[in-house]
């Protein structure tokens, strides 16, 4: 019993993450999308950024819920480049994970200009096989 246990921790240390991520992907539709209802682009703030989460033709579930053509928000903040989007998204002060199942959140943003854009990640924080993001938006608080 205990070589199994041994081949087995080596053969999991030695699969790559993406093998393992490659089970937890979801197809979305091809008419899926993600918007911003609340900011937009260009739109200068004053204090506290409320921000609304719009989907179309999908619907939002929380974290661990596997559901058919559903998902959960994670906002993406000043972020330069994607994260890899055949993983579940990092948590992060740049990626926030809205699990709950949440539309909308309050976020406070240091006076200056800041980019948001949306993907929506499955029951496993994973984007869907063809992700679904929004557009990049930009935003000035001032």
């Amino acid at each position: 019993m205990k070589k199994y246990l041994i081949a087995l921790t080596v053969m999991l240390t030695a699969c790559p993450l993406t093998l393992l991520a490659d089970g937890l992907v979801s197809v979305s539709p091809s008419n899926a999308k993600v918007y911003f209802i609340q900011p937009s682009d260009g739109q200068s703030i004053k204090g506290k950024v409320r921000v609304i989460f719009g989907l179309k033709n999908m619907g939002v579930a929380p974290a661990g819920t596997d559901r058919k053509h559903s998902g959960h928000h994670h906002l993406l903040i000043d972020t330069q480049d994607l994260p890899d989007l055949t993983m579940p998204l990092p948590s992060t002060d740049k990626v926030k994970h809205f699990g709950g199942g949440q539309t909308e959140t309050v976020i406070e943003l240091a006076p200056g200009i800041h980019t948001l854009q949306l993907v929506l990640g499955n029951y496993a924080h994973v984007p869907h096989q063809k992700p679904v993001m929004s557009d990049k938006i930009t935003i000035t608080v001032e």
